[in-house]
């Protein structure tokens, strides 16, 4: 019998694994990287059923102009001629409405609770991943009157959709850090939230799956596929040529490039991400998002880490010490008490976020084939989505009705 073929072990393939092998498929990852850091393992680690608007949305564009002209800006797009990128930002710029926005909602929240759901399983399921899950809520804080309206209004919204959000003052935020000063002009709570170490989860959930018997093939290079009336018989790598009974592209940023290589459009930017790992001291207890900054902070005891920025730069993974800067600065803003120290260039983690120009993930059939999968374009929630939108695909693959509607992330939508 020939096996399943994942194209792609971060999170997102190895959730898909992990309900593949629950069903008794045999599976083989592939991956380019050795598999031991890469976007799934450094992020803010955040569960976040409330973040139901794409990053396609109105206002980002005039954001994005704004934000383009300071390098250590929250967004940043280095002005290049780029036709992928040409082509990726006009179609964000054609679905950045308020129509979209409303089509949008339903399909990530839904696909967020499951995966919400999910991950409480898991943790139950297995109480030795000691992966820190954490359901304290995340507080979304702001400091400008602007900020402001945009987040109560935000909160609104959430709760016409069906979440919790409550609406903090001042006071109200020191309740919750007692142990240092907050410089904010309030914040919204969503209790829903929660947040645990990626790298942590990362580790245990790679070493399961070879406890199951999935097969992981590292520092692999896919050139291309044996297909022929419809249906792909083999994946071309440097490593030799690999029949498959089923392929799915888990290929994060460069999944743009494998759908190539199939004969179908699937637009893909990478959009890097920083984070650093600190003493937490004095010790921030909330997870937290400095608004202004789109910064994320994600304590864990003793140690907390603070990630953010949206650098779109395709496939290039440099770091910009600007950007981490930019990060750090604002620590400080926001906790001017916080024992802040700049990170040494080896404690920089960098990550591409996998970005869709209409802000939705692929997840579903591959354009033209009868066996070809994608589950991919999670943008910045790859660790929140990866559970739902894992347990979706192996549904898929084994044909059976999908747990929830995903009509709105339909691979073949920019064909």
């Amino acid at each position: 019998m020939k096996p399943t073929i994942i194209i792609g072990g971060g999170i997102t393939g190895l959730f898909t694994a992990y309900f593949l092998q629950k069903e008794g498929v045999e599976v083989q990852i592939i991956d380019q990287t050795d598999l031991q850091a890469n976007c799934s393992t450094g992020n803010a680690g955040m569960i976040v059923p409330s973040h139901i608007i794409p990053l396609a949305a109105p206002g980002m564009i005039s954001k994005g102009i704004s934000w383009m002209f300071s390098s250590k800006s929250p967004f940043y797009i280095q002005p290049r001629l780029d036709a992928k990128l040409l082509k990726w930002g006009l179609l964000f710029y054609k679905a950045a409405n308020p129509a979209h926005v409303e089509r949008s909602i339903p399909y990530l929240k839904n696909l967020s609770l499951l995966s919400k759901a999910l991950y409480l399983d898991f943790k139950e399921e297995h109480p030795e991943s000691a992966i820190a899950l954490q359901e304290k809520g995340l507080m979304m804080i702001y400091q400008t009157k602007a900020v402001e309206t945009e987040e109560v209004e935000f909160a609104h919204l959430a709760r016409k959709n069906g979440l919790e959000a409550e609406i903090l003052s001042p006071e109200d935020i020191q309740k919750i850090e007692p142990n240092l000063e907050v410089n904010a002009r309030g914040a919204v709570l969503f209790p829903g939230d929660a947040h645990l170490d990626p790298g942590k989860l990362y580790s245990f959930l790679k070493s399961y799956l070879e406890e199951k018997g999935v097969s992981f093939l590292s520092n692999t290079q896919v050139h291309g596929f044996e297909k022929s009336q419809g249906k792909v018989q083999a994946v071309l790598t440097d490593k030799g040529k690999i029949e498959a009974e089923k392929v799915i592209l888990c290929g994060g940023s460069w999944s743009g490039e494998l759908a190539k290589m199939l004969g179908f459009t699937l637009p893909m930017m990478g959009g890097k991400g920083y984070s650093f790992i600190q003493e937490n001291k004095p010790e921030i207890k909330q997870a937290a998002i400095l608004t202004e900054m789109k910064v994320a902070v994600s304590p864990y005891g003793e140690q907390i880490r603070f990630g953010g920025t949206m650098e779109i730069t395709g496939t290039n993974q440099k770091i910009n010490l600007n950007r981490v800067k930019g990060i750090y600065e604002s620590i400080n803003r926001y906790y001017p008490d916080f024992e802040a120290k700049f990170p040494e260039t080896d404690q920089i983690w960098k990550g591409l976020r996998p970005c869709s120009p209409d802000g939705l993930p692929y997840i579903g059939f591959a354009p033209g084939y009868s066996n070809v999968l994608v589950n991919s374009g999670h943008s910045m929630m790859g660790v929140s989505l990866a559970p739902a939108s894992g347990k979706v695909t192996a549904e898929l693959h084994q044909q059976k009705d999908a747990s929830l509607e995903i009509k709105g992330f339909e691979v073949g939508r920019f064909n």
